[in-house]
Order: C-alpha cells, then structure tokens, then sequence
C-alpha cells in the first residue's frame, strides 16, 4: 500500500525534472530520461509494478550516462555547491547536477525492477 504512495510522490518529482529542463540548451535528452521514468513510475500506481525490461533498460542508460557526464566531476565539486544557486554557476557544476539526476534515476528504476521482479516470480 505505501509503495504506490512513494511512486506517485516520485512520479511528480519526475515531471517537475521533465518542467525545469524546458530552460535547458539541450531539453530533448533530459526530459525523456525523466518522462520515462515519470511514466514507469506512474505505471506502478496505475498497474501495482513496472514492466520488468523497460525498467531494467531505462535504469541501465541513466547510470551508463551519469558515468559518462560526471566522469570529470568526482572530487571536484562539493555536494553542496550543486544546491546554491539556480543559475549555471559552471560547466562542472552542471555536470555534477546532471549526473547526480541521472543516479537518481538509475536508484529508482532498480528498486522499480527489485519490486516487478518481486512481485511476477513464482511463488513456492
């Protein structure tokens, strides 16, 4: 009963993602990633589970991506630096906001893919 609870609160998280890229020089990537998970997220209140595949697929390109973006950022930003302010303060800054979305991402389609994989295995 709560997991739905938590999907619906991570689904508008999502689609609030999905609204603040339309600023952004390059939306298009962004809001899909986002979308995409808002929709699989919304499937879980909608259905009870996400399908298992998409999921999986969609966790593994949000983490392959956040390697990518924040390969040059690891110890050259501090966590909080990320949070204060909203303008582009720089490039590597960007980065480390756009990678730790892109985890966020990935963390919340494996615990949606746990949870179909969970709840469609054969019951002993």
């Amino acid at each position: 009963m709560v997991f739905p609870i938590i999907s619906a609160a991570i689904t508008m998280l999502f689609a609030l993602a999905v609204a603040v890229q339309v600023n952004d020089p390059d939306p298009g990537r962004w809001m899909m990633i986002y979308g995409v998970a808002g929709v699989l997220s919304a499937w879980v209140v909608a259905r009870g589970s996400a399908p298992l595949l998409p999921a999986v697929f969609v966790g593994l390109v949000a983490l392959v991506m956040a390697l990518a973006v924040g390969r040059g950022v690891v110890g050259r930003v501090a966590f909080s630096e990320m949070f204060q302010s909203w303008e582009m303060e720089s490039s590597t800054i960007e980065a480390a906001r756009e990678a730790t979305g892109l985890l966020i991402v990935a963390a919340w389609m494996t615990v949606l893919s746990v949870q179909a994989w969970l709840v469609r295995r054969p019951q002993p």
